[in-house]
């Protein structure tokens, strides 16, 4: 099992300190989140990609995930007019040439909020109009396109495992497929594992980290109230051998390579512990 760095946790440190950290502290791979001021995509596009491929040189670190920033201002593909649904997927459209560039496996996206007055129909007419045409371009550039559920504080369209399977049910492709932050099943009362039962092949990656109730917060290990060692004795039994990312988020922006640090170092010793 590869382990990832997420690193929108490091945005007022310089860049080069993600990758020298993914290295020092014996990450596997990194997940590049993609906001100002380390890795928007038109700024890579523009000619910034050249010194994320320096990086990912240098230090030996690959960017397995590109997680291009498209839930708040100003991009948010489920709601506004139609307009600016084209434009946010022109964008995305960029982030997956980007992706490409970085030789990425995959780009992640989720579903922000659609607004308090739109109906099902109209959440998943949206939705499909717009996964199919990510799906396509996905397809095109051969980059995997992750879709994450998200906790009901964050968003009304894709939630939790039964909202993945019904978009996998409506757009077949091999380069759409799924993935579990485990905070989002936790926070909702769902089992984390039924994610690998019911999604199969279709599950992809996973964020991992701890949570508690109430919160979408994002907690370094041991501190909330997920049983992260028994889950990863569970994933050990269930054969799952694809990539995590221990996806700390802002949280700690304060001190983020000292909490990058022990978050892998915890991880590490619950998956001695599970006989990884």
């Amino acid at each position: 099992m590869l382990l990832g760095m997420f690193t929108s946790g490091y945005q007022r440190n310089p860049l080069e300190h993600c990758f020298e950290d993914a290295k020092r502290f014996g990450y596997d791979f990194i997940e590049l989140w993609g906001g100002r001021p380390h890795a928007y995509a038109p700024d890579l596009k523009a000619g910034e990609i050249e010194e994320v491929k320096r990086l990912i040189d240098k230090y030996e670190m690959p960017v397995l995930g590109y997680t291009p920033e498209h839930n708040a201002y100003p991009y948010n593909f489920m709601i506004g007019t139609e307009l600016q649904r084209q434009d946010a997927v022109a964008y995305l459209k960029i982030c997956l040439d980007m992706a490409k560039e970085m030789n990425s496996e995959f780009m992640l996206i989720s579903t922000a909020h659609a607004g308090y007055l739109a109906t099902y129909e109209e959440i998943w007419e949206r939705l499909r109009t717009t996964i199919r045409e990510l799906t396509d371009y996905a397809e095109k550039t051969g980059v995997k396109l992750i879709v994450e559920p998200l906790t009901p504080y964050e968003t009304n369209v894709i939630k939790n495992a039964n909202d993945l399977m019904e978009l996998f049910k409506q757009i077949d492709s091999p380069f759409l497929v799924g993935m579990c932050d485990i905070v989002a099943p936790f926070v909702q009362h769902e089992s984390i594992m039924a994610y690998i039962e019911k999604l199969g092949k279709k599950i992809h990656h996973m964020h991992i980290i701890d949570g508690e109730q109430g919160t979408e917060n994002h907690i370094v290990p041991g501190d909330g109230a997920i049983p992260l060692p028994e889950l990863f004795k569970e994933l050990k039994e269930s054969g799952y051998e694809k990539t995590v990312t221990l996806e700390l988020v802002t949280g700690y922006i304060n001190e983020p390579r000292l909490y990058t640090r022990r978050v892998i170092d915890t991880i590490r010793k619950y998956m001695k512990e599970a006989g990884f």
